[in-house]
């Protein structure tokens, strides 16, 4: 009998034991973030009204179209005059990179927001484990990891990964190898560095698809700790649910349609062209419907379920929808998530998500105001828009935050995180926060230069403003 009870009891435990072990190596797969630092450019790198008059105007191979171009982008934008540019553009040699200005251009922002974020969290470069670095339009050698493992002394088998080319959604493709690197190593501590180098990039040519990137590109940055550390749980800010990545590389219109390249007279610039935002709604559309289902409450997907089923036997009564009803999306996202952080894209980005998802104004201002700020930063916008949220202090234990970002390939990638404490940290919006939301976000470019539209040369214009003399 105890022969037979043995017999049962083993197997029983040896099963308990099984399942314990795989539900405790799963808590070790976890991805938290322990802490972030946005990077905030000195402000003698601000971009004004009257610089941007004076940048123009020195930019030999544009005339009146150009400039009238250019002043109905920069008005519509939603840019105002506090955003950053690199140095070289600012002492005018926009036209003649170097390679050091662009490694320049990042060692300021390593050695800024990389110091900030340790210093802050208390770590030791040595305990770093995984380096993932991604700047998409500045590749050196040697490559930009290396140069953040030299300056910060970090151990020997550190694990570095550097991407490039992979544009405004770098973000969430590096935090995805984060995620992945996670799954398989655990108590690890990851420092994940995100930027965009502008020095080598800026357009000095007259092609209008390649312009358009002056106006909404700006310099930026952010330097993210993560770890998978059940130890460190207690000191995390957010943690990681799920990520999904969409890449529509295989269209020839999605991957046309923003891309670096050189215009007709060689000039490197990069081109944003007119299928933009038809490759990006589809991109969007078919990310949304994989990670729907896991961010949105069982009760929303039956009613969408319910209510698709209606409108297929009602289809042949039913008055035709409208073109802008049709860009909705049929499930309300605000029942799973709380908080929007929204890729800074530029103004039309900002309300084409907004109009897809039925967001409100208080969805949307984060982004808002983050554009306003700082500009397109890139693929360390994101950072600035959480930044923005925090700082007003939105962000309590429990709430989720949905991320969505785009990307030259075509990319659109998104990711939801829950916050697992009440966050305050003004963080990089520290001297302005209470500035924001302002009256009104229009920039006085159009009060400023709005005579460009009435003249037929600005250039012999007889009332040109004096710092344009």
């Amino acid at each position: 009998m105890e022969f037979l009870y043995l017999l049962y009891l083993v197997p029983t435990l040896c099963a308990c034991f099984l399942v314990w072990k795989m539900f405790d190596e799963r808590r070790d797969r976890e991805c938290y973030i322990i802490d972030y630092q946005c990077y905030k450019p000195s402000n003698d790198r601000m971009l004004g009204t009257e610089f941007c008059g004076q940048l123009i105007k020195r930019t030999e191979n544009l005339g009146p179209s150009e400039y009238r171009f250019l002043l109905k982008a920069i008005v519509s934008s939603g840019i105002g005059e506090q955003t950053y540019a690199p140095r070289n553009v600012l002492e005018g040699r926009e036209g003649s990179p170097t390679l050091r200005d662009g490694i320049e251009e990042m060692e300021e922002f390593f050695d800024d927001s990389i110091a900030r974020l340790l210093a802050k969290s208390k770590v030791s470069p040595s305990e770093i484990d995984v380096l993932v670095v991604n700047i998409s339009m500045l590749a050196a050698v040697p490559s930009l990891s290396s140069r953040i493992v030299n300056r910060y002394r970090m151990r020997h088998d550190v694990k570095v990964y550097n991407l490039t080319g992979m544009g405004c959604s770098a973000s969430l493709v590096s935090l995805d190898v984060v995620r992945n690197v996670f799954k398989t190593q655990r108590n690890k501590l990851a420092l994940l560095v995100t930027s965009e180098s502008l020095s080598p990039n800026w357009y000095s040519g007259s092609d209008r698809s390649m312009i358009l990137a002056n106006c909404l590109f700006r310099s930026g940055g952010c330097a993210i700790l993560l770890t998978n550390k059940r130890a460190m749980k207690d000191k995390a800010m957010l943690r990681l649910k799920c990520l999904v990545r969409t890449h529509h590389g295989a269209r020839e219109e999605a991957y046309g349609c923003c891309i670096q390249k050189e215009d007709d007279q060689g000039r490197l610039g990069f081109h944003l062209g007119k299928t933009l935002p038809k490759a990006a709604t589809r991109a969007f559309v078919d990310n949304l419907r994989v990670i729907a289902p896991k961010i949105l409450p069982t009760r929303e997907l039956l009613r969408f379920l319910f209510a698709s089923l209606i409108k297929k036997l009602n289809k042949s009564n039913s008055p035709k929808s409208t073109s802008a009803a049709a860009t909705k999306s049929p499930l309300n996202f605000r029942t799973g998530v709380d908080h929007f952080c929204l890729h800074t894209g530029g103004k039309a980005v900002i309300d084409g998500i907004g109009m897809s998802l039925d967001l409100s104004e208080y969805d949307l201002e984060p982004a808002r105001m983050t554009l306003h700020r700082f500009g397109n930063t890139s693929a360390s916008s994101l950072w600035y828009v959480l930044s923005y949220m925090e700082a007003k202090k939105r962000l309590k234990k429990g709430d989720t935050v949905f991320m969505i970002s785009f990307g030259a390939g075509f990319k659109c990638n998104s990711c939801l995180w829950e916050v697992v404490k009440d966050l305050g940290d003004p963080n990089v919006w520290d001297d302005c926060i209470d500035d924001y939301p302002p009256v009104s976000t229009a920039n006085p470019f159009m009060e400023t230069y709005g005579w460009i539209n009435q003249v037929e040369d600005p250039l012999t214009y007889e009332n040109i403003p004096d710092f344009l003399k």
